[in-house]
């Protein structure tokens, strides 16, 4: 990933973001994919109707799906609005797919989504990334980083 890329997405109006999943894993690698959408989910995207709480990724015959992604229905739609939670297609390159595969056969690793952006040219994009679970120490010791910085953060602005 290029820097005009992550320009472009921190310029992104919309940024949904799965917060848990940076507390629930230690992230290996991250991969930027587009989404299959029907209808009228682009449009409720970028209203920001949007979720990615215990969304989740899997392979299935050299494809790789997103699962619990909440999507809700555009309320302008009509009768023809797709289910909330249903499974989407994720575009990656078959050398991509074929890694994360690979990957994933090691134990207590997967495939989580953690950022649903729009791209510069009004595309839906999903960052995914390849990650293993934390234990409970580590969740500790996240949660005392932060606290951490905020106090950092806190003394610099006072003083």
């Amino acid at each position: 990933m290029n820097k005009e890329e992550l320009a472009l997405r921190k310029k992104s109006p919309i940024q949904i973001r799965n917060k848990k999943a940076s507390f629930e894993y230690f992230f290996i690698d991250t991969y930027t994919a587009g989404i299959v959408l029907t209808g009228t989910e682009i449009k409720s995207i970028r209203l920001g109707k949007a979720s990615l709480v215990d969304a989740f990724c899997y392979i299935y015959h050299g494809e790789i799906w997103i699962k619990g992604m909440n999507i809700s229905p555009y309320f302008y739609g009509s009768y023809s609005n797709p289910e909330a939670k249903r499974d989407r297609k994720l575009l990656l390159t078959k050398r991509e797919i074929r890694k994360l595969e690979a990957d994933l056969k090691v134990a207590g690793h997967t495939i989580v989504p953690t950022l649903v952006f729009i791209d510069a040219h009004g595309r839906a994009k999903v960052d995914i990334a390849l990650a293993k679970g934390k234990k409970e120490y580590d969740k500790r010791q996240t949660l005392k980083e932060k606290e951490d910085r905020r106090e950092m953060d806190r003394a610099i602005k006072n003083f």
